[in-house]
């Protein structure tokens, strides 16, 4: 598939799953919910409990800031399996102004959020590779 259809299968998915390596080599991951922007994907720490407000997540993107995102779709049908790669570069936005745009995409999204807004940091991801593979 071409880079826009990877971009738009991305962005259609419901959940992804968030990759970040530690300053000493380890490796975290985690589901996550999403907004895209063209080549910017937006993650935002909501209200969901967690057992400490200082994300793993978070300290990773401060030491190191290559991530990696991943959307898939699996079908007991295999000739329907398909799955988009975002590898890129982030920051967490901590000032509320400057997070409002990234919220506005994920309550788009996620009726939840429309209801709660998260008031966490907003994790900003510019996407500089997009890859992609389907069965079909």
């Amino acid at each position: 598939m071409d880079e826009d259809e990877a971009r738009r299968r991305f962005a259609l998915g419901r959940v992804a799953r968030l990759a970040t390596v530690s300053a000493d080599g380890k490796p975290h991951v985690v589901p996550c919910t999403f907004a895209v922007d063209k080549d910017k994907v937006y993650i935002a720490v909501d209200h969901k409990p967690k057992t400490t407000t200082r994300l793993k997540r978070l300290a990773n993107i401060a030491d190191n800031p290559s991530v990696t995102m991943i959307v898939d779709y699996y079908d007991e049908d295999w000739t329907a399996l398909w799955w988009v790669r975002a590898d890129g570069q982030a920051s967490v936005i901590t000032d509320p102004a400057i997070a409002a745009g990234p919220i506005d995409l994920l309550a788009a999204r996620y009726p939840r959020y429309r209801d709660d807004r998260p008031d966490g940091p907003v994790i900003a991801i510019t996407v500089t590779r997009w890859s992609s593979w389907s069965a079909s």
